[in-house]
């Protein structure tokens, strides 16, 4: 078993990381497919498909050499458009939801001592905290991605000016790790959203009791090293249908002008069958991710490690 609440330094956030899916992979995974599995399907099957009929119409348009063709394209067809964003950001934010909470509720169970955690134990935690998620889901629409955006944009106008990258690679790994933290306390105590985002903030830069040092570069480097190894999965997956993409492009049109559309045809359903499981894929890998910085959340909750320590102390006592 994993202790949970405990204090962690930078290596121990890796090597737990791993140990935790080695300890509960099994029973984590066959979870969460079960849960997630119908809108994972649903929504990578209807991204696939958009994303097909666009991709297909913009190849479609430089073959007949028609520069109007996609404005064309989207204003006879903007019902189906419209239908279609509207399904998209409904499933997506229903998987997000779910998605991201999963791991949040099961850490909860296994923090909490629990081994062998069953579905409908997990199902229960989303009911009972339907209210609470509907509020989280507003002020993280609302408040906390909007803000997120905009200086994330921020950021990414300064790269021109180079210290836009500095600024970036310490600006994403801790708005992650905020918008997490806050995640994770607003579940795993009795604070309101507001207080868990002023908890999640603030807990990036110091503990609680004040007195010890920064958990800041630990929380930091972490999150780096987890998002690098999710880039590289990610790149691995989605390297195999660009490479299909541009070879058949190479090959169908030697001369520079296309002869049909190479997204047609069983090479099309081949390339989106293999960009759906890279979506997948990347989705899945998050999890990495999600537990790592709930590690970190467990981490800066000193007030219950102490609480532990006493009860072991008592127990100690006990059995004496």
């Amino acid at each position: 078993m994993i202790q949970f609440y405990k204090k962690r330094d930078f290596g121990a956030f890796i090597t737990d990381t791993f140990n935790f899916f080695k300890s509960y992979g099994k029973n984590f995974f066959k979870n969460y497919f079960l849960i997630n599995g119908l809108l994972l399907i649903l929504l990578v099957a209807v991204g696939v498909f958009s994303f097909r009929n666009f991709f297909g119409q913009f190849i479609n348009g430089n073959m007949a050499g028609q520069s109007d063709y996609m404005a064309r394209y989207f204003e006879d067809n903007m019902g189906m458009f419209i239908v279609t964003m509207i399904l998209i950001f409904l499933l997506y934010s229903a998987l997000t939801v779910v998605n991201f909470l999963f791991p949040v509720f099961y850490s909860k169970r296994v923090s909490e001592g629990q081994t062998k955690i069953k579905t409908d134990e997990i199902l229960s935690d989303f009911k009972k905290n339907s209210g609470k998620i509907f509020k989280l889901y507003l002020g993280l629409t609302f408040l906390v991605i909007p803000v997120s955006f905009i200086l994330f944009l921020i950021s990414y106008v300064l790269i021109f000016l180079l210290i836009g990258i500095v600024i970036m690679l310490f600006l994403v790994p801790a708005l992650f790790n905020v918008i997490t933290f806050l995640t994770y306390d607003y579940f795993n105590s009795n604070r309101g959203f507001f207080e868990s985002l002023s908890y999640a903030i603030r807990s990036q830069f110091s503990y609680p009791n004040g007195r010890e040092a920064s958990p800041y570069w630990k929380y930091w480097g972490s999150t780096i090293i987890f998002m690098i190894i999710y880039y590289i999965i990610s790149m691995i997956f989605t390297f195999v249908p660009m490479m299909m993409f541009y070879s058949s492009i190479l090959t169908s049109a030697p001369d520079g002008s296309f002869e049909q559309n190479p997204m047609t045809g069983t090479f099309g359903v081949l390339f989106f069958v293999i960009y759906g499981v890279a979506a997948l894929v990347s989705l899945i890998v998050m999890n990495l991710l999600y537990i790592n910085s709930g590690l970190m959340y467990y981490d800066s909750r000193t007030d219950l490690h102490q609480k532990i320590e006493l009860a072991e102390i008592d127990t100690i006592g006990t059995n004496e």
